[in-house]
């Protein structure tokens, strides 16, 4: 038997008056899925214990089959696994967006004319910024890479600093939570937050004028004009995958954050080429690698960033798109490719990313657990968030015990 869990990040929303009073997910074409609801389990999972940030830090843990509450040590010390950077044990890692920031002024005023505090949140991912020319600016910020302070470059906006004896119980908010906003009220807060903010108050005078920026801006692209810090904290511990549940399995995503997790729990991280945590992705490569590493892996976690992407940019069409592109180009190319194995396989988002408020929401997502060998006949299901209202819909308090079900070590609840 071979195990599969495919996550389209950020699938789950909420009715739109746009598209007629229907999710996202009830708009798109869905065969695939549909199919396997209707063949499969269908049921609600709680991604996010109480208490907790709806991130997909904390709901990919819980998908893997680790429980949030015992082993969750923050967003940032997961990417920087999934970099290869040491994290000892005085340091604490912070997530470090580039992003764009803006003042309403015309650009023939000098940047010094408006204080750091007056701008707003124009674009958390600057214009989904290359890696090659993020790395540039990374380099470039110069006298901010001085011990305490290291920073290191990533994929396309996101990257990473390690503060060593930094502070962690700091307040600071992501910066996909407020496109569009004013940044006053969500700047760093709390004992240390002056020195994140003298990092992105001094990284908006060193980016605002560098020559990658003014080409941006010539050619109608976003600049990357500031830093942004948060998702802070220390080196996870975590046993691995295998020693909990016996198996041996790999993991497929184009962020550091999920390949982080997929490092932290010891399954082997497979490289695809032409992967972007974006609508531009290579869908079947995902579904094509995957399948090959089930020649060798015992199961295969698959993440798909792009819902979730365009979520967070309050994009209708092209979260609609990529739902589709989701099911039909991974979780139908899965299947083709599948055809004649015995497999189980869980399908579901991380969390819901509303277009109406452009970030995560806590709210239990819809999930399929489909086994090839036990085939329900005669139901007639979509699946979408309308699954919560069905009779025959299972509830999942938990969502890190749909691990132990999907492997057969533990029963459905009654």
């Amino acid at each position: 038997m071979k195990y599969i869990v495919l996550v389209g990040d950020g699938m789950a929303d909420e009715p739109l008056e746009v598209l007629g009073g229907l999710t996202p997910l009830q708009k798109a074409d869905t065969p695939n899925m549909d199919r396997l609801s209707s063949e499969g389990v269908v049921g609600i999972a709680a991604t996010v214990p109480l208490g907790f940030p709806p991130g997909s830090d904390v709901a990919n843990l819980s998908i893997l089959g680790y429980d949030p509450r015992r082993y969750y040590t923050g967003r940032a010390p997961l990417e920087a696994a999934s970099m290869g950077i040491d994290i000892g044990d005085n340091d604490v890692a912070y997530r470090c967006n580039l992003v764009c920031l803006d003042s309403h002024k015309e650009r023939n005023e000098t940047l010094n004319k408006t204080l750091y505090e007056d701008l707003y949140m124009q674009d958390y991912s600057a214009g989904h910024i290359s890696t090659e020319e993020a790395r540039q600016l990374i380099e470039h910020l110069g006298t901010l890479h001085e011990q305490p302070h290291r920073f290191y470059a990533g994929i396309s906006y996101r990257h990473l600093m390690l503060w060593t004896d930094g502070k962690v119980d700091i307040k600071c908010t992501p910066p996909h939570d407020i496109t569009g906003k004013a940044i006053a009220e969500f700047l760093p807060q709390g004992e240390g937050a002056e020195v994140l903010l003298k990092l992105m108050k001094d990284s908006y005078e060193i980016l605002g004028l560098h020559e990658i920026n003014e080409k941006r801006l010539s050619s109608g692209k976003r600049p990357a004009n500031s830093i942004w810090l948060w998702g802070q904290g220390k080196k996870p511990l975590m046993p691995s995958f295998k020693d909990i549940y016996g198996l041996k399995g790999a993991l497929i995503s184009a962020v550091d954050l999920t390949k982080g997790l997929g490092v932290c729990a010891g399954l082997q991280i497979i490289e695809v080429p032409g992967i972007t945590g974006y609508i531009d992705t290579n869908y079947e490569g995902k579904a094509e690698y995957g399948f090959a590493a089930l020649k060798e892996a015992d199961f295969v976690y698959i993440h798909v960033e792009a819902p979730d992407e365009a979520g967070h940019m309050g994009n209708v069409e092209a979260k609609v798109q990529a739902i589709e592109d989701f099911d039909k180009r991974v979780v139908g190319r899965m299947l083709e490719l599948l055809r004649g194995e015995r497999f189980r396989v869980l399908i579901m988002p991380d969390h819901a990313t509303p277009i109406k408020i452009k970030t995560h929401s806590n709210t239990p997502v819809p999930f399929i657990l489909y086994d090839s060998t036990a085939v329900i006949k005669g139901k007639k299901c979509t699946y979408d968030e309308s699954i919560k209202d069905r009779e025959d819909t299972v509830f999942i308090d938990d969502a890190y015990k749909l691990m132990g079900i999907l492997l057969g070590v533990k029963q459905l609840p009654q």
